[in-house]
C-alpha cells in the first residue's frame, strides 16, 4: 500500500484531514450501526447540549507502523473502558467496548495511507469522541448523541521531541476534589486553556497542577501524568482521585517492573519532595514520555540532576522499552497490541 506524499519527519502535533471517519448516532434509546463517511463537518442544532452545557468526552490513542510493516494500535481496549467511565460520569450512553475497538480499527484501516512509515518519528493519532447532539435548553442530559472517530498524522507533542522541557507550578487548579479530573471530559481541558496560554507566554512548556484541596501534592499537567525517578532508581507516580488514569502511565509502570526489574510506587507525592528526585517526566498518549529538566516554582528553580540536554538514564530506558513494544522491536504483553489487517 502506497503512503501519502507527506513530509513525515517534519510533522507537528496538529490536525490534518484524512480520507474517512466513523460516525454513529444514539436516538430513541439505542445506537445505530455507524458508518465510515468522507465528510469531516458536523451539523447540529444551535441549542445542542454539547454547545450549551459541554456534555462531551473524548479519547486519544495512536497507530504505528512496525519495523516489519504491520499497522498496530496500542491498547485500544483500555481507551474503550476509559470512555465508558467518562460516559457514566457525564450521564451519556455508553458506546459498547467491542464496537468502540471495531470503529477505531475500521477508521485506521480506511486511512492506512496516512499511518506514518516506520522510523519517521511520526504516528497516526486517533481521536474517538462523543457529544450530546440534540437541543437542550434546561440543564439536563441530552437525549441524542453522536460518537465519532477521526485520525490525523502527527509528530512530537512538544517541540524538540525528547529534549527536556521547563514547566512551572501553576496558581490555577485543574480539577476540584470529587469533581471530574479522573475522566476525559472536554470541560476539564477548557478549564486548563487559560493556564497553558499564560504558561506559554511566559516561556514554559506546561503547568504542574497541585491538588486543589491543600495545594501540597503533585497531580498532573494539563495533558499528561507525571513520573518521577528517585536517586536509587525507583519509579514513582502520583496517586489521586482527581488524576486522569493514563494508559501510558499504567503501561510504563508495568514495563518498569516486568521488563526492567525496577521498583515502582504509585502514591501521594508531596511537592516538597520533588526537589529530591533524580528525574522527572510527563507521560501520555500524545507526549509518550517527555523529560522535564526544570520546574519553576514562582521564580525558585528545581533543577533535576538529569539536566536540560537529554533524558535521564532511567527515563530513557522506560521510553526505549515502551516504544520498542509499540514499534514491534520487543515482544508485547498479551493483549497490548491490536493489529489492523490490510486486505
Amino acid at each position: 500500500m502506497e503512503k501519502k506524499d507527506i513530509d513525515w519527519a517534519n510533522l507537528g502535533f496538529g490536525y490534518m484531514k484524512t480520507d474517512k471517519r466513523f460516525v454513529a448516532n444514539f436516538k430513541d434509546g439505542a445506537w445505530d450501526d455507524g458508518q465510515l463517511i468522507s465528510d469531516d463537518t458536523v451539523t447540529i442544532s444551535e441549542c445542542a447540549c454539547v454547545l450549551q452545557y459541554a456534555q462531551t468526552c473524548f479519547e486519544g490513542m495512536k497507530a504505528y507502523t512496525t519495523e516489519d510493516g504491520r499497522i498496530v494500535i496500542f491498547r485500544p481496549d483500555l481507551n474503550a473502558q476509559r470512555m465508558e467511565d467518562s460516559c457514566k460520569r457525564l450521564e451519556m450512553p455508553v458506546f459498547p467496548k467491542e464496537q468502540f475497538v471495531d470503529a477505531v480499527v475500521q477508521t485506521v484501516k480506511a486511512n492506512a495511507a496516512y499511518v506514518p512509515p516506520f522510523g519517521s518519528g511520526a504516528t497516526l493519532y486517533i481521536r474517538p469522541y462523543m457529544f450530546g447532539s440534540n437541543a437542550v435548553i434546561g440543564v439536563k442530559p441530552a437525549d441524542e448523541y453522536q460518537f465519532r472517530v477521526f485520525t490525523t498524522p502527527v509528530g512530537p507533542y512538544f517541540k524538540g521531541g525528547a529534549k527536556p522541557i521547563v514547566i512551572r507550578v501553576s496558581d490555577f487548579d485543574r480539577a476540584a476534589p470529587h469533581g471530574t479530573g479522573h475522566i476525559k471530559a472536554g470541560l476539564n481541558y477548557a478549564m486548563s486553556l487559560h493556564a497553558i496560554v499564560d504558561a506559554h507566554e511566559k516561556g514554559f512548556s506546561e503547568n504542574m497542577y497541585l491538588d486543589a484541596g491543600t495545594r501540597t501534592k503533585v497531580e498532573e499537567t494539563g495533558g499528561a501524568n507525571f513520573i518521577f525517578i528517585t536517586k536509587d532508581g525507583k519509579v514513582v507516580t502520583p496517586k489521586s482521585d482527581s488524576i486522569l488514569p493514563s494508559i501510558t502511565r499504567r503501561s510504563i509502570l508495568y514495563v518498569a517492573e516486568h521488563y526492567l526489574g525496577l521498583e515502582v510506587e504509585e502514591r501521594e507525592v508531596f511537592f516538597d519532595e520533588v526537589k529530591d528526585f533524580a528525574e522527572c517526566g510527563l507521560c501520555g498518549t500524545a507526549a509518550v514520555i517527555s523529560p522535564v529538566g526544570k520546574i519553576d516554582d514562582h521564580g525558585k528553580e528545581i533543577c533535576f540532576p538529569s539536566g536540560m540536554d537529554e533524558m535521564g538514564p532511567v527515563t530513557k530506558k522506560l521510553y526505549d522499552t515502551l516504544t520498542g513494544i509499540q514499534m514491534g522491536h520487543l515482544e508485547a504483553p498479551e493483549g497490548w497490541i491490536k493489529e489492523v489487517v490490510i486486505d
